[in-house]
Formats: structure tokens, sequence, C-alpha cells
């Protein structure tokens, strides 16, 4: 199985950088027992449309065209179910058992992500109400899904 992590806009070099590729390479590296692949980073270069609904139609087109045939797609939505960490190692664990060859997690933009892409989502998955910027939210994704490895793997790092 592959993780993609498609995210609108690009990390520029520094400590988020640092830490998203620290999770990111412990993930993989854990994820292995798991038959895990790779979690690949996908950027999108940000609409430069002086319009906020054509530059949020770019950007989901953009986003729409890396989504892997027959994956399970997770949209990072603040208005989405807020899950626990266990609550996410299962879902990544059903998908692993139907046999679903990817998991793509969308990161929208700042004007959010049209509504032909947010309907092909299966999760729709919240970091709670406060509003985060997309560098911290990568951040975040990629710890818990090194979380999530740990917790399908028996691995002691996540204590509840």
């Amino acid at each position: 199985m592959r993780i993609v992590v498609a995210a609108v806009g690009r990390l520029k070099k520094g400590p988020e950088t640092e830490l998203s590729e620290r999770y990111r390479k412990r993930a993989v590296q854990t994820g292995r027992q798991l038959g895990l692949r790779d979690i690949d980073i996908i950027e999108i270069r940000e609409s430069r449309a002086a319009d906020a609904s054509k530059r949020m139609l770019e950007e989901s087109i953009a986003l729409a065209t890396v989504i892997p045939k027959d994956a399970a797609v997770v949209l990072l939505d603040p208005r989405g179910q807020n899950v626990d960490s266990a609550g996410l190692a299962s879902h990544i664990a059903a998908w692993r058992a139907n046999g679903r060859p990817a998991i793509v997690f969308l990161i929208g933009g700042a004007d959010g992500l049209a509504a032909t892409v947010c309907e092909k989502a299966e999760l729709r998955l919240s970091f709670g109400t406060a509003t985060w910027p997309h560098q911290l939210v990568r951040v975040m994704l990629l710890e818990q899904l090194y979380r999530a490895t740990t917790i399908l793997t028996g691995h002691p790092y996540h204590r509840a």
C-alpha cells in the first residue's frame, strides 16, 4: 500500500520541513511491517488567479489529477470528523485489509476545495476547530501517520 499526501503549497526549508520529513521517514520505516511501500508528498502550486473561486477550482483540479485509481481519499477539513489516533489507525487497517492500493490525504489551499473533489472523500478528517497553518497540518498529519503505523505494529510509541 502506498500513502500519498497531496497538498496545495510548498514547504520552505526550515523546521516544518525537517519535522515533516522526520515523521515521514519514521512512518515509512515502521510501516514496512504493514506492507507500506512509501509515503509520497506531492506539492501542488498555489493558484495565482485573482478570484478566490477560480483559485479553488484550479487547485482542486490539480489535486484531483494525483489521486490514484481505487485509492481511499481522506480530506483534511476543519468541519470533518475529529478522529483519534486509534481511529485513524483502524481506518488505515480497514483500507489495507480491503486491498486498497493507496490512501490519499488531501490538504487544500486557503480557499478550500471544489465540491467535486470533496465528494471523493471517504473520510473528512479534522484536527479540531482551530485554524492551523497548512505547514503545521502537514506536520500533524505525518505524525499521526507515524503514530498509526506504530499502533498497528504494536510499537510502544503510542500511549493512550
